[in-house]
């Protein structure tokens, strides 16, 4: 019995329970326009993993099918990403064998289930917080450089050559001397280029038809009515039958190596996820629980790698065509797969007909969606270093490395995280004429202090880092004071933590002003630091009288006292 209610609990058996007839024709159009993208958009992204194209059909079908089970979104497109696919190849293709493709997609399929039981676990343990780690400006430079990276990566391909370079450096160096040389192909360049342009083209001027549909046909029309599967590179037909579990020749020394990479991945999967997920759910007036979506990811991931697939993420190009097209329901998702399906089992020769070039068209056209050199603009008027962080992150991954790159400027966030903290803003407050309450000298200048009081406001948590500077900046407001000072009150609402170093520097500074006749007093202080300094002990030497609820009032007492 509990365990049917708990399949009944399921986002996608839930749907099919309140499905509505009205819905059913929205959905079948919208998943057959899908189509028209999954397919072209899957084998893409897979050869820029460094895959046979063909996984990124199963990378498509299977984890389509498992989400429109479990997954909370209804209109959630997953399946391979190019924001994904060059940390894929930066993790596979190092340990598998050379020239042989199955040992990468069995090291794929590996990677792909240790993804989705990160994800899994953490969905369970509540982990959907992990994704703030990736903030704005570590986003906006890791895309701008993933797209840098996965374009560079193709032209190449679309321009009928092939370099083999250790670093995006090198691999820039690499085409320029082949370009220079004329080792590119003038059949697979024009084929390319033409694709390029088709879908670049449509985009521009026809939008409402699939620009990547219309190169795809096209090319492997041409290319079987000029007859160039003997001249250019080819895809090549799929293999014949459904995708079946196969990790051959994988060790455990291998699952070991994969489990750092899996990590970095199901972070950057679940972040893209998450940010899609949300925003579309808003959009439609639902809500989206952040651990469920987790869960659905780690399940969708876990079946795409089982079923000859690699990792995946929820698509920022496929998402809105489903939404455009009128999807209402997980089943938009599900006719795209069984159309994807019986693609692959009733025509998988057709794609011997199209050309490496194409594809690398499509790529490229998908990676640059994700350059926002607008946003990189607007960042550097806004924020220096916000600006700084973006840069580090691009210059991180692009040079060193995606995964490397991304742990760089997550670190380079934290660094600073710790540096405004450590020199955060503080200031003097005091009465102006214009208005009540009490306020920055630094903002208004022609302020006046109160005789024989010092306002002070340090505007961070108090911990080992800045305690000192604290400490040092009461004392030099007291010695700057024009008149001999009675009375310090901290407002010390933006204080919002403490640690024993800070409440150290605390007992120095009290030591310090009692010794020269000066009584130290907080305002506004927070309940729980209030009781941190009872509970490292200091209680008694800040008693009741020490404190009061606003400034207002602890500037009362002064003048009441003195």
């Amino acid at each position: 019995m509990t365990w049917t209610a708990g399949l009944t609990r399921l986002p996608g058996i839930a749907t099919v329970r309140a499905y509505r007839r009205e819905w059913l024709r929205p959905d079948v159009i919208a998943g057959l326009v899908l189509t028209a993208l999954l397919i072209p958009a899957g084998m893409g992204y897979a050869e820029a993993a460094g895959l046979p194209a063909y996984a990124g059909l199963y990378a498509t079908i299977v984890p389509l099918l498992a989400y429109a089970v479990v997954g909370p979104s209804k209109i959630l497109v997953l399946g391979p990403d190019s924001s994904l696919a060059p940390l894929i190849a930066a993790a596979v293709l190092p340990l598998a064998l050379t020239d042989d493709p199955e040992s990468a997609l069995a090291l794929a399929g590996i990677l792909g289930v240790l993804v989705g039981l990160i994800l899994l676990v953490g969905g369970f343990l509540r982990l959907g917080f992990v994704t703030e780690l990736l903030s704005k400006p570590i986003r906006l430079g890791y895309l701008n450089a993933i797209a840098l990276i996965v374009v560079v990566g193709q032209l190449p391909k679309l321009l009928g050559f092939s370099v083999d370079a250790p670093n995006l450096i090198g691999e820039i160096g690499e085409i320029g001397r082949a370009v220079f040389q004329g080792d590119i192909d003038p059949v697979a360049a024009a084929v390319g280029i033409g694709s390029l342009v088709v879908i670049l083209g449509f985009r521009m001027w026809v939008p409402r038809i699939p620009g990547v549909l219309v190169a795809v046909v096209g090319a492997m029309i041409v290319s079987a009515a000029a007859g160039l599967t003997d001249v250019i590179g080819m895809v090549g037909a799929l293999p014949a039958g459904l995708p079946l579990p196969s990790f051959g020749g994988v060790d455990w020394g291998d699952v070991g190596s994969l489990v750092g990479p899996a990590a970095g991945i199901a972070l950057i999967a679940f972040a893209d996820t998450g940010v899609l997920s949300r925003t579309f759910a808003a959009r439609h007036g639902e809500n989206v629980n952040g651990s469920t979506e987790m869960k659905a990811v780690g399940v969708a991931n876990i079946a795409g790698g089982i079923f000859g697939g690699f990792p995946i993420s929820a698509s920022g190009s496929r998402t809105p065509v489903a939404e455009q097209s009128g999807a209402r329901t997980q089943l938009a998702c599900v006719v795209g797969a069984l159309a994807v399906l019986a693609f692959v089992l009733l025509a998988p020769g057709v794609t011997a007909y199209l050309p490496d070039a194409t594809l690398g068209a499509v790529v490229i056209v998908a990676a640059m969606a994700l350059v926002d050199v607008k946003g990189l603009v607007r960042m550097w008027r806004m924020s220096t270093v916000e600006f700084l962080l973006a840069a580090a992150a691009f210059l991180g991954v692009a040079l060193v490395g995606v995964l490397q790159g991304i742990l760089v400027a997550i670190g380079s966030s934290f660094v600073a995280v710790v540096a405004r903290a450590w020199q955060p803003y503080r200031t003097e407050l005091v009465e102006t004429s214009d208005r009540p309450g009490f306020h920055d000298i630094e903002r208004h200048p022609d302020g006046h202090r109160i005789p024989g009081l010092v306002i002070a406001r340090f505007d961070a948590p108090l911990f080992f880092a800045n305690g000192e500077i604290f400490d040092g900046y009461v004392r030099s407001v007291v010695a700057a004071a024009p008149d001999p000072v009675l009375w310090v009150i901290v407002a010390a609402e933006p204080i919002t933590g403490l640690d024993t170093t800070a409440v150290d520097e605390l007992v120095d500074l009290d030591t310090y002003l009692d010794g020269n006749g000066i009584r130290l007093v907080f305002a506004e202080m927070k309940g729980p630091i209030k009781d941190k300094l009872i509970r490292f002990g200091v209680g008694d030497r800040f008693g009741s009288s020490h404190f009061y609820p606003t400034v207002e009032s602890a500037v009362s007492a002064f003048r009441a006292r003195s």
